[in-house]
């Protein structure tokens, strides 16, 4: 894989000593000289401090874990030596939000009796990670001790339940003290006026880390067990997951953060250029509206000649492949209970797999290949490499997996050690036969897209199938502007958007809570490098609406958020991947907005400005489908004037004069 390499790393090594309670701490800066971490031992127990631009906003927090048995690494320790570097370098992505990143941040390992701490600290926050001395040998973690004490405990945090499977829940907005126990990333919207996020980067082989309440300022680490009770069990693996606190000016500079893809290893795949992010339709919406069915009979929805349709739409609309769920054997009855009745190259009758991967392949079209495997990974992993070879010989190159089910193997949880390490098993096999994977009920991104670029997208999340179903009537206004903050700082999110039917006849409670320009911007809003658009193809036959989808790309070279208020609204703005193209999203809550938006991201010259917008009779409720597109020449001194319905939003495309 090319990588642009615009500094080269520069490293200077200094070793201190220092005595465990020497009143001289151990301390390293951001290269902007804004962020500063310091360490000490507080009376044996090992802790650690953040302060920005002068005044401290992590107060002094513990380090260590606990071990079974009782013992505690951390504790009755003193800091031995303190070696320090420097790294400044540029990288290019294989896919994602901005081609380039900027890797620039200095780094400090400290080192104790019994444990050392690696610190990196960059311009937009910090990652620390726990490195486990060889002489330990092998060992058992019961509870990792890490805390998040911050100075002040007025904050406002916005965190998603863990007691909600599947990190499909709505984000709570507390007090900190309110928190019982919160998937990562758990993002603070600081009395301080910062802005704050808590998560990590590149979890293997250990378990995932949920946060909880320790008191009114203090938040906790708490690793998701093993059904034995062991956090994990440390035999090959020396060094931690990163832990990272983003600590950002404005809302948007958390989503414009690059750390947590820095802090993971570069890419491991010789070539990746079968990684390649695109749209997908398919069999998919109408089955969770109950038109057509997963099972094999009268309503099945996976037939040759369905299929065939959505390629051949498909084909024409610059989208670049179909999705089919419900196409092999072992969805009927109680699939979840019974899951090894599931084939991954077995189709039903009515399903002809050669018939429609050559057809694809004649067309241009890859087939996203969907294996659930109601979290049977021992089922799937027996089969895996015969179902990979089989797609692979087809040209095929993406595989949606889903896991929906509690527990891994009927075990164990799909975040913990041993479920993180089946999926990156899964990833690495993949790769083996250039298959790229959409993760359905994972466990949460960590930044591993840089390394294994294979590992395209996933869901965690609340997503648009709920609007289809769920007994709450489908996901509220508020959702989408939320998400960018909390799950989406973990990664790119299968969110499946793209509704322009707005009817459910079957489920008539249940419904999608947006405007259809709203359901537009969601492509520039939320990321991900695969994007669905998700309704039945029927419904975008003839809709002026779809040429933005048809336009939209899912790959960027930079990306700017304009304007945000966590929960309120957001405008994203993001070129294109190689070109001069800017598309720019705009999304609201459950109340109508006016924005004034400055084109100032534009480059020099005119631009066309093809703008789909709500009106002033659109609105979520009564008329989710009236939009109007406009065209206009703009230039980067120029500011829109926006008019969002409720819950509506607006799409932009810029195209250079």
């Amino acid at each position: 894989m090319k990588k642009l390499v615009i500094v080269v790393a520069s490293v200077a090594l200094a070793i201190s000593s220092c005595g465990g309670n020497s009143s001289k701490k151990p301390e390293i800066s951001s290269p902007d000289g804004r962020t500063k971490v310091s360490v000490q031992t507080i009376e044996g127990v090992l802790s650690y401090m953040v302060e920005r631009d002068g005044e401290q906003v992590i107060a002094p927090s513990v380090l260590g874990f606990e071990l079974m048995g009782g013992n505690i690494l951390g504790d009755n320790t003193e800091i031995l030596s303190v070696s320090h570097s420097s790294y400044d370098k540029t990288w290019e992505t294989v896919w994602g939000e901005s081609r380039l990143i900027e890797d620039r941040h200095n780094a400090m390992i400290v080192h104790t009796a019994h444990l050392d701490v690696e610190f990196r600290v960059f311009n937009d926050g910090i990652g620390f990670r726990y490195i486990f001395p060889e002489e330990l040998g092998d060992f058992n973690i019961r509870e990792e001790l890490t805390e998040y004490r911050f100075a002040r405990s007025d904050h406002k945090i916005w965190w998603m339940p863990r007691s909600v499977p599947y990190y499909e829940a709505y984000a709570e907005c507390t007090a900190l003290d309110k928190i019982d126990c919160a998937y990562t990333p758990v993002t603070i919207e600081g009395a301080d006026g910062r802005f704050y996020s808590i998560h990590e980067a590149a979890l293997l082989d250990f378990a995932k880390v949920n946060l909880v309440a320790e008191d009114a300022s203090t938040l906790k680490t708490s690793l998701t067990k093993w059904s034995d009770g062991t956090g994990v069990y440390v035999t090959t693996t020396r060094t931690t997951p990163w832990r990272t606190i983003l600590i950002a000016d404005r809302a948007g500079d958390l989503i414009e953060s690059h750390l947590m893809l820095n802090l993971n290893e570069p890419c491991k795949i010789e070539d990746p250029s079968w990684c390649k992010p695109g749209k997908y339709i398919g069999i998919w919406w109408e089955l969770h509206k109950y038109i057509h069915t997963w099972y094999y009979g009268p309503h099945h929805g996976a037939t040759t000649e369905r299929t065939k349709a959505y390629i051949d739409f498909a084909a024409t609309h610059n989208i670049q492949a179909v999705l089919v769920e419900g196409w092999n054997e072992g969805w009927e009855g109680d699939w979840m209970k019974n899951s090894t009745g599931f084939s991954f190259t077995k189709a039903y009758p009515d399903y002809d797999f050669d018939q429609v991967m050559k057809y694809a392949a004649s067309k241009g079209v890859q087939m996203i290949i969907h294996n659930e495997t109601a979290a049977n990974t021992d089922h799937y992993l027996s089969q895996i490499d015969s179902a990979y070879s089989l797609y692979h010989k087809y040209g095929m190159h993406y595989v949606k997996t889903g896991n929906v089910n509690l527990l891994m193997d009927g075990k164990e949880e799909h975040d913990g050690q041993y479920g993180v390490n089946r999926l990156h098993k899964i990833v690495e096999i993949a790769a083996k036969y250039q298959i790229n994977i959409d993760e359905h009920e994972p466990c949460i991104p960590t930044g591993l897209c840089r390394t294994w670029p294979n590992l395209m997208t996933g869901e965690a999340i609340r997503g648009q199938e709920h609007d289809a179903w769920e007994s709450d009537g489908g996901n509220k206004p508020e959702h989408q502007t939320v998400c960018p903050f909390i799950r989406g700082l973990a990664g790119p999110m299968d969110y499946t958007f793209g509704t322009f039917d707005f009817s459910n006849p079957n489920t008539p409670t249940s419904r999608v809570k947006t405007t259809i320009s709203k359901q537009l911007a969601q492509y520039v809003v939320i990321y991900s490098p695969l994007q669905m658009a998700s309704d039945l193809y029927e419904a975008y036959e003839g809709v002026q609406a779809f040429d933005f989808i048809e336009d939209v790309p899912t790959d960027w070279e930079q990306t700017k958020v304009i304007d945000a208020v966590i929960g309120d609204y957001i405008v994203t703005a993001r070129q294109r991947r190689g070109g001069e193209d800017w598309y720019l999203g705009a999304i609201t809550d459950e109340n109508a907005r006016a924005l004034d938006i400055p084109l100032s991201f534009l480059g020099k010259g005119k631009w066309q400005a093809q703008i789909y917008e709500d009106t002033p009779q659109t609105s979520y409720e009564n008329s989710p489908q009236t939009y109007q597109y406009v065209e206009k020449d703009v230039d980067a001194r120029d500011t829109l004037h926006l008019n969002l319905a409720t819950s509506g939003g607006c799409a932009i495309r810029f195209i250079k004069k």
